[in-house]
């Protein structure tokens, strides 16, 4: 397997001269990119720098050329629960047909005997990271008084503590208890 021909303005932009017009012919590659800005925006992202792997075959038809990647590289944020500093491999495969002609039926072009692959492999990294990223399936998350994380304080009593601003209502619920059964027996005597 072969290392793909990019362009250096343009990791992303992959040469497919040689298979431009040739139904029937393909050719597979390597791909290596140093992630040039962030992606994604959520509790996890793959930063600036990270090294994003691709496995590419590239076939061309009489449309187009299709793409089939298998994408790996690292999303680095924090857990949604503990806030910890969590790592989260990102697998994704994508395969798409890159057009020779712009039509309304087909999203991506060759352009210049190149496909640029950017927005494909973004938006299909971005849109596999998780919306609220976990360091563990179980994770307790954070003490709701003194924001220390659970895990290391398991003896936690959540039924005895009760918040100060709610301690008005424990003589509410009692004078509503009393006042029920009251009525419960005024109705037993009709």
């Amino acid at each position: 397997m072969s290392h793909a021909k990019t362009n250096p303005a343009n990791p992303f932009s992959i040469l497919v001269r040689d298979l431009v017009h040739r139904p029937g012919e393909s050719r597979d590659s390597e791909l290596t990119i140093i992630v040039p800005e962030k992606m994604g925006e959520g509790m996890v992202a793959v930063p600036e720098g990270a090294t994003l792997n691709a496995d590419m075959r590239y076939e061309s038809l009489h449309d187009g050329i299709l793409v089939s990647a298998e994408v790996d590289t690292v999303a680095v944020g924090e857990c949604s629960r503990c806030l910890k500093s969590i790592t989260v491999p990102v697998e994704v495969d994508i395969q798409e047909l890159f057009a020779y002609s712009s039509d309304e039926a087909f999203e991506y072009e060759v352009h210049d005997d190149h496909v640029d692959l950017e927005p494909l492999i973004r938006d299909a990294v971005v849109l596999s990271l998780p919306f609220q990223p976990v360091c563990e399936e179980d994770c307790p998350g954070l003490h709701p008084t003194t924001g220390e994380e659970l895990a290391k304080n398991l003896d936690y009593d959540f039924e005895t503590s009760t918040d100060p601003r709610w301690s008005a209502l424990n003589g509410f619920e009692a004078s509503t208890d009393n006042r029920d059964r009251g009525n419960s027996a005024g109705a037993d005597e009709n």
